[in-house]
């Protein structure tokens, strides 16, 4: 589902973030990317997403080289993959409803089927009651609740997360990781990228 080839990736101004880096991740597998800060995890991650390009080797997921993969099919790409973030990446001024049918609408699914995609997603990660909330009324765990169910909500085959539980107590942290686990009982490839 996942694999890298001896992939490198050099910033301008010649930082290179990763050298030589090879691995695979099956189909239906669970995998953590751990490290110190600055140690390259975040960059696999936005390579896996299209959001950087490897300067060297070769990142195929689904089967299609990324490198070979034109700017105008990238969106087709993401529409495989949810990712999670740290810090969330919630819209401040649209209720928790409206942040986890933003890739719905984007995707041009149906009303209908948005509103019941999205409260089956807010009932997975414990959030029903808060559809009509907006985030800063919300905890950080419930923030990042929020934030999964917007990655999980077009029942993407691939998540990502990067640091997902970085900013969160440890029983946070633990309600965390086992939505993940869950998704990943369901048959989702997971990657999670923690220094911890």
């Amino acid at each position: 589902m996942i694999h890298f080839d001896h992939v490198g990736k050099r910033y301008p101004g010649g930082f290179e973030a990763l050298n030589g880096v090879s691995f695979e991740i099956a189909q239906g597998e669970m995998a953590f990317l751990t490290g110190h800060s600055g140690a390259g995890k975040s960059t696999v991650l936005k390579l896996i997403a299209l959001i950087e390009r490897a300067s060297a080797g070769q990142v195929i997921v689904n089967g299609q080289n990324l490198a070979a993969l034109g700017e105008r099919r990238i969106p087709h790409l993401r529409r495989s993959i949810g990712m999670v973030f740290q810090n969330h990446r919630l819209l401040y001024d649209r209720t928790v409803f409206d942040n986890i049918a933003l890739p719905l609408i984007i995707s041009g699914h149906a009303p209908g089927e948005v509103g019941r995609r999205v409260r089956a997603a807010l009932d997975k990660v414990g959030l029903l009651n808060k559809e009509r909330a907006y985030p800063i009324t919300l905890s950080g765990g419930e923030q990042q609740r929020v934030g999964i169910a917007r990655a999980v909500v077009h029942k993407p085959p691939i998540l990502l997360a990067d640091e997902p539980t970085g900013n969160l107590d440890p029983d946070l942290s633990r309600e965390v990781m086992e939505l993940f686990r869950q998704f990943n009982q369901f048959g989702v490839t997971v990657l999670i990228a923690s220094h911890d």
